[in-house]
């Protein structure tokens, strides 16, 4: 709230100084015809009514570095308004810029930010000062913002300044990489001393868990002699410090004091690092510490100490080969933190396991192995191997009946592609199974949100007939009409459209294109061929039925069919319906359009 409206202060003055006589009191006006007569142009302003004001970045990058504490500007909080309130608009940034200073040398993170950020709506420049950035990256400490910190004081120009390596130690170590911070620390050392004990402490604090995640639990102990025996937060490091050095009883001791004293996130991490000792003194064997920090975790999320937790789960897994423990921690890791440096070998260890668990000849059963996919599908490969990882496992679901799951499986794969061209196969597969799924609805937005331009004319035509499908299923058969126009063998669905519906008048002009020559009578020419006969017959197209009998009759008499052949394309003066039945039983069952009329089959859900 403090920061909301020292913001809104310094943004209203720089809207509105008390000089400005825009502003003066309404008795004193003169009137509006001499005003507008007399008056000077509005000087340019940027956004709503406020001033520009003149650039302030190079000047700031002109004035001498801030390698120490003292070099921060030191003004009372009355001081440094007084100077803002009275400052013309080509002094207003500098006076920003002490207030936002002497913010930061009384350890007012928050509100120093905020000066800074209506520093920077000004002058947009300025991120590209030093100066600056170390202003930012230290109020950003302050706040606990580490990673946002780091970044702010990774400038060339700040590399080898004592004072930016001070915060970069606190700043490093808050994200967890006490190796960096350890890398900071003989570059901020003049600037650490040169502080107050009382302003030391935090950074003795950093630079303490640098030394230890590199092993120097001496160094370590040497930067708490400034802290009491008492001190939680010291204790908890002293005894990660002796650990380190080889004293584990002293070490164990000072993190159960930590343990009982500290704050709650203090003890959190005296827990960890109690289990840690413990694991590496051999007090507990692996499995067992898995055990102890899933029970941890279970009261601790969400920080770099539970991300700790995770990363020492996953070391404790590969030990014990335990495959589902590591891909829970290393899930959990690519959740919700960064892996940082041994993300990549991570990655490559945990998508080697997903592959392994779900081959078909794994072992694993089928119902676990589509639930490891979906708990771990963003691990899973990208590209062409987690198409085909993907893929086995639909294949799989598919022909156990369960193309819900199978649908949803792959429509995760496909939404990762984004504009792959490998979409459109993907499309194709994730659409089928949605109609086998009886959820035409879903299987026409697949097909509608991967539409691009970059397929190839055989992909285009293959999601046009999918398209067709879903929207006969979905009873707009004119619409599914008007999507196999111009589509390769879009008379043959069409067709088997028309015979679904009974519409014998299309059907025959549909089918008609399809006649197969009478030396090719495999089972599904022998049903485009009877189908024809029947629809002439249900017309009674006298004349059209008995040249079909003609062409056929000696081809079919071979054939099983054959006598509903005959029966089909006997002359008759009127329709039979118990003729025409009989001979539809005997149609072979093969569809003549293949996999597109078992789609058209497909039962769809309400």
């Amino acid at each position: 709230m403090r920061r909301l409206l020292i913001v809104a202060l310094l943004s209203s003055t720089a809207a509105a100084p008390p000089s400005d006589p825009a502003h003066a009191p309404a008795a004193h006006e003169a009137p509006a015809a001499a005003a507008a007569e007399s008056a000077p142009a509005p000087a340019p302003t940027a956004g709503a009514g406020r001033p520009v004001l003149p650039p302030f970045a190079a000047v700031l990058a002109q004035m001498p570095n801030i390698t120490d504490s003292r070099a921060w500007p030191e003004l009372t909080e009355e001081a440094a308004w007084d100077e803002i309130v009275h400052a013309k608009p080509e002094t207003r940034q500098l006076a920003r810029w002490r207030y936002a200073g002497s913010l930061i040398r009384r350890g007012m993170g928050a509100e120093a930010l905020g000066v800074l950020e209506t520093m920077e709506a000004d002058d947009a420049d300025l991120a590209l000062v030093a100066p600056f950035q170390l202003a930012s990256g230290a109020a950003l400490v302050m706040i606990g913002h580490y990673r946002d910190a780091v970044e702010a004081l990774s400038l060339p120009e700040l590399e080898g300044n004592s004072e930016a390596c001070a915060w970069r130690v606190r700043a490093l170590a808050g994200t967890g990489d006490g190796q960096a911070a350890a890398r900071q620390i003989n570059c901020a050392v003049p600037s650490i001393n040169g502080r107050s004990p009382e302003e030391r402490k935090p950074f003795t604090l950093a630079a303490a868990r640098g030394a230890i995640a590199v092993g120097q639990g001496q160094s370590a102990l040497a930067w708490l002699k400034l802290f009491g025996d008492q001190n939680a937060e010291a204790n908890l490091l002293r005894g990660k410090a002796l650990l380190a050095s080889g004293d584990p009883a002293a070490g164990l001791f000072r993190l159960s004091r930590a343990e009982l004293s500290g704050s709650p996130i203090v003890q959190a991490e005296a827990r960890l690092a109690h289990i840690e000792g413990d694991l590496k003194l051999h007090r507990v064997d692996p499995a067992e510490g898995v055990k102890q920090l899933e029970a941890f975790r279970y009261g601790w999320r969400g920080d770099e100490i539970e991300a700790g937790a995770l990363r020492l789960e996953y070391q404790l897994a590969l030990e014990t080969n335990n495959h589902r423990a590591a891909l829970r921690s290393a899930a959990t890791l690519f959740r919700f933190y960064r892996p940082d440096g041994d993300a990549a070998p991570m990655l490559k260890q945990i998508q080697a396991w997903l592959g392994e668990m779900l081959a078909p000849d794994s072992g694993t059963p089928l119902p676990e192995a589509a639930g490891l996919y979906w708990d771990y599908k963003e691990l899973a490969p990208a590209g062409a191997e987690g198409d085909a990882l993907a893929l086995r496992l639909a294949d799989r679901l598919e022909a156990a009946g369960l193309y819900p799951r199978a649908a949803e499986l792959l429509q995760y794969q496909l939404m990762q592609r984004r504009q792959d061209v490998a979409q459109g196969p993907l499309s194709v597969k994730v659409a089928t199974l949605f109609i086998l799924s009886g959820d035409p609805v879903k299987a026409l937005d697949t097909i509608n949100a991967t539409e691009q331009a970059s397929y190839s004319d055989a992909m285009r035509f293959d999601r046009k007939r999918i398209q067709a499908v879903a929207l006969y299923k979905l009873g707009r058969e004119a619409a599914a009409m008007a999507a196999l126009d111009g589509v390769p063998g879009g008379s043959g669905v069409r067709s088997e459209i028309h015979w679904r519906t009974r519409n014998w008048g299309s059907f025959i002009t549909e089918n008609e294109a399809t006649l197969p020559p009478p030396g090719a009578m495999t089972p599904p020419n022998q049903a485009i061929v009877l189908r024809q006969a029947v629809a002439l017959a249900m017309l009674n197209q006298e004349g059209k039925l008995q040249a079909l009998r003609a062409r056929y009759g000696a081809a079919f008499k071979a054939l099983p069919s054959a006598q509903a052949f005959d029966l089909l394309t006997q002359p008759a003066p009127t329709v039979d319906p118990a003729r025409i039945s009989a001979a539809m039983a005997a149609i072979p069952e093969a569809s003549p359009t293949g996999a597109i009329g078992d789609l058209l089959d497909a039962t769809t859900t309400s």
